[in-house]
């Protein structure tokens, strides 16, 4: 009986040690993915920041500057470039919306972001924009991967449309989470105007004309959350001229735009307790079942063992047979 617990407990004990390599090494890989519905927004806010007034073409000082940023998961459009691409792939339509402290419009700019739902790496598909101009992104963009390494990444920057690299400068602790820190800095850049202007009546088509163009540049901060590879904090020092032409009647160049932009303080918290939810999750499928699983598996196999012995100790040599034999008769 005790040798046939020992062979069980063996046989336990060998699959918890192999489950535990494969759940981390096969398993996570594969389970770990953004999901294809999902929403998110999120707010940013620039105080005393400096605004252009289209009507005056000044720029003038002003208490705040919102920054409204949503990311919705296209389902319909993630399936059907899932049937080409042979993978997961999840499609976020998103939207950036600038509004000053009068609550009005001041540029708004659409991108659909298509990438793979495990490595969070790009995938070039029919759709692929920024504010209705195609483009190729390469690098990552609002989300780093799943167990993010302390190294530099290559991050997609929408308002210039180019890729640069995004610089690994330390670990932190954020708000009880340990972080790693990243920066990137666009220096000054020509880019488009946005296809909606605050203005009626002006379009890009019509400044173009006028021979002004526009300039940005920007420190990009991230604070982001290994394990997840989400971002728990984010903050830009953003600045944004018109240059030349007639439309600026004369001068050299205008700020559009300057301001250190971070996000609020409620969707911070907001932020934070869902990174700690999903790294729980994380430490699961990476950490706590693998280890607990290798652990049991030794456990069961120095029982397995302790059994086995303690049978063997407990049968001894057969006693020897001291008795008479009985006489034989024809």
């Amino acid at each position: 009986m005790r040798r046939k617990t020992s062979l069980a407990l063996l046989a336990l004990a060998v699959f918890f040690a192999a489950l535990s390599p494969l759940l981390r090494w096969y398993a996570f890989p594969r389970l770990a993915k953004i999901p294809a519905g999902q929403y998110q927004d999120m707010v940013l806010e620039a105080k005393d920041a400096t605004l252009l007034d289209y009507g005056t073409m000044k720029a003038e000082k002003v208490p705040k500057v919102t920054v409204v940023q949503t990311l919705k998961g296209n389902v319909e459009a993630s399936e059907r470039i899932e049937r080409t691409a042979g993978r997961d792939v999840v499609v976020w339509d998103g939207l950036s919306y600038v509004q000053g402290p009068d609550g009005k419009m001041v540029s708004k700019i659409p991108e659909r972001y298509i990438f793979d739902a495990h490595t969070q790496e790009p995938v070039h598909a029919t759709g692929e924009m920024v504010d209705g101009d195609p483009v190729k992104r390469e690098g990552i963009e609002f989300k780093w991967p799943f167990l993010t390494e302390k190294r530099d990444y290559e991050y997609f920057d929408a308002q210039a449309r180019v890729t640069a690299p995004i610089h690994y400068e330390g670990t932190q602790d954020f708000r009880g989470v340990e972080v790693y820190y990243f920066e990137q800095t666009i220096p000054w850049t020509k880019v488009p105007f946005p296809k909606t202007m605050p203005v009626a009546g002006i379009t890009p088509e019509s400044v173009a004309r006028t021979g002004t163009t526009r300039w940005y540049t920007t420190v990009r901060k991230f604070w982001v959350e290994p394990l997840t590879g989400a971002p728990v904090y984010g903050e830009e020092i953003h600045k944004e001229e018109l240059r030349g032409g007639t439309l600026l009647g004369g001068r050299e160049k205008v700020t559009a735009f300057a301001g250190h932009v971070k996000m609020r303080e409620d969707y911070i918290e907001h932020t934070v307790d869902l990174v700690k939810s999903n790294r729980t999750l994380v430490l699961l499928m990476t950490s706590y079942l693998p280890w607990g699983f290798l652990v049991l598996g030794l456990l069961l196999l120095a029982l397995s063992l302790y059994l086995e012995a303690r049978g063997r100790r407990g049968a001894g040599p057969a006693p020897a047979d001291t008795s008479k034999p009985e006489p034989v008769t024809a």
